[in-house]
């Protein structure tokens, strides 16, 4: 499944599945399917209890859940357009009549940074303060999350140098902590790209300190999306492509095979601070980003720019820029 989460015509936030270029209201289909395929009295609280319209609360109802969320998908794709949910409301939706906003809102974001060293190679040729290698972990500012096609504001009174990096990462399905590498794969839930815009004027001095947090945690700088795509899609994410461009010139190109550091242990190596349901957990950039470019100032983001970060099987998360209005 390719799970969203969106705000319907009424006003309300749901979550969903694309389906054949169109959405699914998987919690008005889960109703559907509990009233009319099982033909049970309580389906609006089965509906409710296991496939809610919370996309944390989805993954906190483990497999159990998404098993049913995916028996609600194939029952409304059976039964098509005359199919109505609960209480008679739509069950499938257009891309266009909805607005699809970041797929899930976590309680922690786990930050990777470093984890391809051919990232921290670049950053040695420019002469970067610190080395860029694994172990740097740090949490990303929920509040700075965004979805796809919303707008990074550039606070162009804070910084004058606005990067990008693309990145892989990893929805968490259950709680847990204290867990190794070999059982790690139990807790992925799916995947979806991160953009991890970073202000880098900002960022260079606060690595005067060797750490580093507001500088990528301004209000809009944290793309995800576009969705996040399930494991049972995915048979390796070590094996995908991926491709960052700005108004379409390729800027970062690599493969998520370059990572030092795999998905399962960086999962096993952060589970002693505790995992929940629904939490996301980078797995570093790769290189080509502007601040260590041969020419910084020409490929720093500036308002008018649009983003699109490409990874293949995942898709493709696209926002634009604009100048910050007080």
């Amino acid at each position: 499944m390719r799970l969203v989460t969106f705000t319907n015509n009424a006003g309300r936030q749901r979550i969903g599945a694309r389906h054949g270029g169109r959405i699914v209201d998987l919690s008005a289909a889960a109703a559907a399917y509990f009233r009319d395929l099982r033909h049970e009295s309580a389906f609006l609280r089965l509906a409710e209890a296991y496939v809610p319209p919370d996309m944390r609360l989805l993954f906190a109802g483990g497999d159990t859940s998404l098993d049913l969320a995916r028996h609600a998908l194939d029952f409304a794709d059976a039964r098509g357009d005359q199919l109505a949910g609960g209480h008679g409301e739509a069950v499938f939706y257009s891309s266009g009549d909805v607005r699809i906003e970041a797929p899930v809102s976590p309680r922690k974001f786990f930050h990777t940074a470093g984890n391809f060293r051919e990232h921290h190679e670049e950053a040695s040729r420019a002469g970067f303060s610190h080395p860029v290698l694994p172990w740097i972990v740090f949490f990303q500012n929920v509040d700075a999350i965004i979805g796809p096609d919303a707008p990074v504001v550039y606070p162009q009174h804070l910084t004058s140098e606005l990067d990008y990096e693309l990145e892989l990462a990893v929805v968490v399905k259950k709680a847990g902590k204290h867990f190794n590498a070999k059982d790690a794969e139990q807790y992925v839930g799916g995947y979806l790209i991160f953009n991890d815009i970073t202000a880098r004027d900002i960022q260079r001095q606060e690595m005067k300190s060797g750490v580093f947090s507001f500088c990528k945690g301004i209000d809009t700088f944290c793309p995800l999306g576009p969705h996040i795509v399930t494991t049972d899609e995915v048979p390796d994410p070590h094996d995908l492509a991926m491709e960052l461009r700005v108004n379409g010139e390729r800027r970062q190109a690599s493969h998520s095979s370059r990572m030092s550091v795999r998905i399962p242990e960086i999962l096993a190596h952060y589970s002693p601070m505790g995992y929940s349901a629904g939490d996301v957990v980078s797995t570093g950039t790769v290189s080509g980003v502007a601040a260590f470019s041969g020419d910084p100032k020409a490929w720093y983001l500036k308002p008018g720019d649009v983003i699109e970060c490409e990874i293949e099987t995942i898709g493709v998360l696209r926002n634009p820029v604009v100048a910050f209005q007080s």
